[in-house]
């Protein structure tokens, strides 16, 4: 057999490979185990999703072929939510796009936008598609760097002139994964301004925006003057909205952009299922209460899995927002060691921060989807180890 095609060398699947092995052997020894692992939601979407999506089924034409671009009600509505909740105006027709998932766009922009060589900028640590997708495209993703010390925000003045020359495209992700930090009002105006002289396309993945605590509140990228000019942002359901099976997601903000990205999908898919629309479009118009009572959840989760540890002497600063806790690892043990040590010793499933990238060697990533006991019970546990 001819070897398979050589794009599939840049995807590293290997830590979570590992860590599905040793979690499937411990739980065939009958280990208490407590996945804090995959950031997969264990809530349920508002029953007034649910039922819409039912009734949608009813209805005969859901079954067909969708229009890739979105059904006009959910477009409609999607320009709405962004008007309400940040003060962005998009216009609907031109300035929306529907997704099947945020991935769908992440995976796909670097095809829509770069050609073989160009170079993208990508967040470290970062959500390990932003790199994936560079390399299936033929593109050369370059991390910036994003330290503590730096509020976990990646110095732009720093970057190398020459390889901005060569740079066609950035992603950013605020709040994100793994990192739960909140932009200040600055540092997008600095962003836009930046893409603007050096003529690189924003992309911003805002899935993690709702997700915040106390009070606060995390700034759309699409509310600066001139980000519709440079860039788009990225808004999906299944964190927002407990809708990660469904797949539903939306684009908002550049139309070439947008349409580069349409060319592609059209190619590709044919739109999301109209039922799950639907469902969608039914989020978007009751969103409120549910998005108050989903941030004091995990506000309420934070607190508790924080606790015992920092009664322990393990000093992790409490995220603003997201459903990650990000932790410097208080020994000095590699990031993947003591990944498996929590796993065999406590019997807890975290992620080693190396898996985001080289700069999160130093970390872990917990994400917390269990109630609120059970991540007391998995801190607690953790707590007698280190």
């Amino acid at each position: 057999m001819k070897s398979f095609s050589k794009r599939t060398a840049h995807i590293q699947s290997a830590i979570f490979s590992d860590l599905a092995v040793r979690k499937n052997t411990l739980l065939a020894a009958g280990k208490p185990i407590i996945d804090l692992g995959i950031g997969s939601p264990d809530l349920s979407p508002p029953l007034h999703v649910i039922t819409a999506l039912k009734h949608a089924l009813n209805n005969p034409d859901a079954f067909g072929y969708a229009d890739t671009r979105g059904s006009i009600s959910f477009r409609s509505q999607a320009a709405q939510f962004l008007a309400k909740r940040y003060g962005v105006h998009v216009d609907f027709e031109t300035e929306i796009l529907s997704l099947m998932g945020a991935q769908d766009a992440l995976s796909h922009l670097p095809l829509a936008l770069i050609d073989p060589l160009d170079v993208v900028l990508i967040p470290d640590p970062g959500y390990p598609i932003y790199e994936t997708s560079v390399y299936l495209a033929g593109g050369i993703p370059v991390r910036m760097p994003c330290l503590e010390k730096n509020h976990f925000l990646p110095d732009l003045a720093a970057i190398d002139h020459d390889l901005l020359k060569k740079t066609k495209m950035m992603v950013l992700n605020y709040p994100g994964n793994p990192l739960a930090t909140l932009a200040p009002p600055a540092f997008f105006s600095e962003v836009i301004d930046f893409a603007k002289r050096h003529d690189i396309i924003v992309i911003h993945d805002a899935a993690y925006i709702e997700l915040v605590y106390a009070n606060k509140s995390a700034p759309s990228f699409l509310a600066y003057k001139g980000a519709k000019d440079v860039g788009i942002e990225l808004h999906s359901f299944s964190k927002t909205f407990n809708m990660a099976g469904p797949r539903i997601a939306f684009a908002a903000g550049n139309k070439d952009i947008l349409q580069a990205l349409y060319l592609i999908k059209s190619n590709i898919d044919y739109g999301v299922f109209p039922a799950v629309q639907e469902a969608a479009v039914s989020a978007l118009i009751n969103h409120d209460e549910h998005i108050d009572k989903l941030r004091h959840i995990y506000q309420e989760r934070r607190d508790a899995f924080l606790l015992p540890l920092h009664k322990a002497g393990w000093h992790i600063t409490k995220p603003d927002a997201t459903m990650f806790i990000w932790a410097k690892i208080p020994t000095l043990e590699s990031s993947r060691t003591f990944t498996f040590r929590l796993m065999d010793e406590a019997n807890v499933i975290c992620v080693p921060g190396v898996a985001f990238g080289p700069i999160g060697e130093q970390y872990v990533r917990f994400a917390l989807v269990k109630p609120t006991n059970e991540l007391s019970d998995a801190a607690s546990r953790i707590a007698e180890i280190i």
